[in-house]
């Protein structure tokens, strides 16, 4: 995910001048049981877990530790010990579901399909809430659903199966894709296989705005995650929480949206039939 080399720039950068060294520890997707043992081993004093979910049992094990966590891109789950003991920055997401559905309908647009992440992940149910409640706030609902697993492989399989041999008039005239590394795997699929063409054919929303976003190729519109805001966010809930014991809390940064080119600019135009007159 082309997003968090940004993030890991900016944070560490940031924490370097705070006297700060950082190390960099991998999961296997959301598996992180076993990075946090190792990570427990070294001497830190805090942690930043980026777009991987805490579960209540290894939220106790870094309280029991007194090391306190910051959730980058998610929150806690449900559980209340989690809520209670783990700090989270994430952008609004619901919010920004809910500009990517208005913006699609405002282009007229009817059988809109939403490409889902990960399920469980807060980031992708957020979204997915945002863009549903605008939809039924307007009499609408999805269209077509899909699940990409934030995966640029299963994002294209996906798309295939939206849109590989259905007839025009039952495949989606627009996609939400949950984020832009998924997206940009969608476009991919829909211009260099199924011959479509974005946004005639097909209107494609991201959502990070990573810079590839910005390329020629792709000049997608997307979300705008605000990664200098998210990140000094973290710092100093770390700070706060590494130097005074301060309580945990959870931040959130507004969104908004770039508009680039894979959005139809206006709702089509209707055709006009001429009515012919009988001769006297």
């Amino acid at each position: 995910n082309q997003f968090y080399p940004l993030v890991i720039e900016k944070l560490s950068q940031k924490l370097q001048k705070q006297g700060y060294h950082v190390l960099m520890f991998i999961s296997d997707g959301d598996e992180t049981d076993g990075v946090l043992d190792e990570i427990l081993q070294y001497q830190i004093d805090g942690i930043v877990m980026a777009s991987a979910m805490l579960s209540q049992d290894l939220a106790r094990q870094c309280a029991d530790s007194g090391v306190p966590v910051v959730l980058f891109n998610r929150v806690p789950d449900t559980s209340a010990f989690a809520r209670h003991t783990t700090s989270s920055v994430t952008s609004d997401n619901r919010e920004g579901g809910r500009m990517v559905a208005e913006l699609l309908l405002a282009r007229g647009h009817k059988r809109i399909a939403f490409l889902a992440g990960l399920e469980k992940s807060s980031t992708n149910l957020e979204r997915e809430r945002g863009f549903n409640e605008a939809l039924q706030k307007a009499g609408a609902s999805v269209f077509r659903r899909e699940v990409g697993h934030y995966s640029f492989e299963r994002a294209g399989d996906a798309a295939r199966a939206m849109f590989a041999g259905v007839p025009e008039r039952k495949r989606p005239d627009a996609v939400f894709v949950a984020n832009d590394h998924m997206a940009i795997a969608v476009m991919d699929v829909l211009r260099q296989e199924l011959g479509l063409r974005v946004p005639d054919d097909v209107s494609v929303i991201g959502f990070d705005d990573v810079p590839q976003a910005a390329w020629g190729a792709y000049r997608l519109t997307t979300v705008v995650q605000s990664v200098e805001p998210m990140v000094e966010a973290t710092v100093e809930l770390l700070h706060e929480q590494m130097q005074d014991n301060a309580q945990p809390r959870n931040v959130v940064i507004p969104c908004r949206v770039v508009e680039r080119d894979s959005v139809r600019t206006a709702p089509p135009a209707r055709r006009k039939t001429a009515r012919a007159s009988k001769p006297a």
